[in-house]
């Protein structure tokens, strides 16, 4: 049976061979043999992939191999006598590990640890490790032994999945609370075209004149502020994407700050746009909403005043620094960032900057949805948004937008007028006092008016009176067949019938895809008498 013996007493007896063959007291034989067994042991100590070492007393390194070496990214000659105070560029680090010696020192037993480090290269790492006292022949501490194993790639894996798994439960949160929002914004923009279009027949018969003339005025006026707000909704359940468009955002960044300016004159605006800048689709309502509220946020982090920077650039999704987005779109996007001089965030109020009703005013200043609407249209575009802030030094939106080839053309406003028609048109909605005052709508306008309650009641009236309707006015959202399916019915009688969509959600999700089927237009609830009638020409017009 072979003699099993510790590397010190290998060592000693390679020595005494040594000086025994010198004195040709011995073989040539047994010294090889005796150099070959430590060999061995050196062997699978230096190819081992823990770090293994040797420490005195005094915590000095005495033998290493070569993976305590790459762990603290020196040459292995160099560590030889020193100890951690003089290797590890992190004093505290290096105390603590010290103090862990000393603990294997003074009770005489072993400690298991997990310590972190930070490496030559400033990276850093963590490993898992035990100390083993080592005693003399009497019996004495000596030194240590000790077996690092570096752990720091499970530990970052963890640290991912923890991140992921935060960063799923934050989308389905996001995602529950949308599908509520816009749920609720259809029902609400669905009041509103009830009072919306009532308004719009009553002054259609008044002048300025009449006693109620203001009184009315006012209600339009209220009714315009519930839309917005329902847009907020819309805009945070992604659902507010109406129309987009290939644009230069360079002018609407221009329109927008000059317009907000003129409402503050305590904010200094300055811009830096890029003159080569990329077109990019957008809706311009709803991206005009984005940079109403960015500037709204950043006044009102600016008390008594302060700089906005807005800043246009091309760039590509290697750009993208949001830890929210792991594998963002590849190719290029068009940046704006909106910099303001006000006074910042911490880190937890900016974990929570984009959810619904979080707000940092006082009570009845703000409704903790602009932020959420800015987060919620910039995904429905496809984009991505971050922000960066400090406490006391500002805060600064990125906003990164797809670049689209499609070439742009300078928008232009104008007035919208009430224009009449003679046309019949069949119109179906569910909803009772939708029904009735869009009717009455289309009437004074001059059109004459079928109606149906469902989309089942549409096919029979249209197979009815198909020669006589010029347009059908077809809601989305309705029981026992709803307007998709309607439409596809409608479209196997008539190839080429004009059908214009109606809903209280946008032109996003469902109603895009019936578009996409070859239906002629759309027009979001509440709508207003000008809005219809301009919406009604230029689809019965078209060729």
């Amino acid at each position: 049976m072979a003699e099993k013996l510790t590397y010190e007493e290998l060592e000693q007896r390679v020595k005494k061979l040594e000086k025994e063959a010198a004195e040709g007291k011995c073989s040539k034989e047994a010294l090889w043999q005796a150099e070959e067994q430590i060999g061995s042991y050196q062997f699978i100590v230096e190819s081992a992939q823990d770090s293994i070492f040797f420490k005195d007393m005094e915590s000095r390194y005495l033998i290493i191999n070569v993976k305590t070496a790459d762990a603290f990214g020196l040459p292995k000659e160099q560590i030889i006598g020193m100890n951690d105070y003089e290797i590890m560029p992190n004093k505290e680090e290096a105390r603590k590990n010290v103090e862990d010696d000393q603990l294997v020192f003074n009770t005489g037993k072993p400690k298991q640890i997990t310590k972190h480090m930070t490496g030559a290269d400033g990276k850093e790492y963590w490993f898992q490790a035990i100390k083993v006292p080592k005693f003399d022949d009497n019996g004495n501490v000596v030194g240590l032994i000790g077996i690092a194993r570096d752990i720091s790639e499970q530990k970052r894996t963890m640290k991912e999945k923890k991140r992921l798994e935060a960063q799923l439960q934050q989308a389905q949160k996001m995602e529950a609370i949308g599908t509520l929002a816009g749920g609720i914004a259809h029902d609400f923009n669905n009041l509103l075209m009830g009072i919306q279009g009532n308004i719009s027949l009553i002054l259609l018969d008044i002048d300025s004149s009449h006693p109620h003339y203001e009184s009315l005025r006012n209600i339009k006026k209220q009714v315009k502020s519930g839309a917005k707000l329902v847009s907020l909704l819309l805009g945070y359940a992604r659902k507010g994407q109406y129309e987009v468009k290939p644009v230069n955002l360079n002018q609407l960044v221009e329109e927008v700050s000059e317009t907000f300016g003129r409402t503050r004159k305590e904010i200094t605006i300055h811009q830096d746009l890029a003159e080569d800048l990329f077109a990019t689709e957008i809706d311009l309502g709803q991206m005009e909403q984005v940079l109403l509220n960015l500037f709204v946020n950043a006044s009102d982090a600016m008390i008594g005043g302060g700089n906005i920077i807005l800043k246009t650039m091309n760039a590509t999704h290697n750009n993208i620094k949001n830890k929210l987005y792991d594998n963002p779109k590849p190719g290029y996007y068009v940046l704006l960032t909106v910099t303001d001089t006000g006074t910042g965030m911490d880190k937890r109020t900016m974990e929570r900057i984009f959810d619904p009703f979080f707000t940092t005013k006082e009570m009845r200043r703000g409704t903790g949805l602009g932020l959420a609407s800015v987060y919620g249209i910039i995904k429905a575009h496809g984009g991505y948004i971050d922000v960066e802030s400090k406490k006391g030094q500002g805060s600064t939106f990125n906003i990164y937008l797809s670049v689209s080839e499609k070439k742009y053309r300078k928008v232009v406003k104008t007035a919208v007028e009430i224009t009449k028609g003679t046309e019949t048109i069949l119109l179906a909605d569910d909803e009772e006092n939708v029904l009735e005052v869009s009717q009455n709508l289309l009437e004074a306008m001059g059109y004459r008016v079928f109606i149906a309650r469902d989309g089942n009641e549409a096919i029979k009236v249209y197979k009815k009176n198909q020669d006589d309707i010029d347009i059908v006015l077809l809601d989305i959202v309705m029981p026992n067949m709803g307007g998709s399916k309607a439409y596809d019915r409608m479209k196997e009688i008539n190839s080429d019938i004009k059908v214009l969509l109606l809903s209280g959600y946008s032109i996003d999700g469902e109603a895009r895809e019936i578009l996409k089927r070859g239906c002629n237009g759309f027009i979001q609830k509440p709508f207003n008498i000008r809005e219809l009638s301009a919406k009604l020409r230029e689809t019965l017009d078209e060729q």
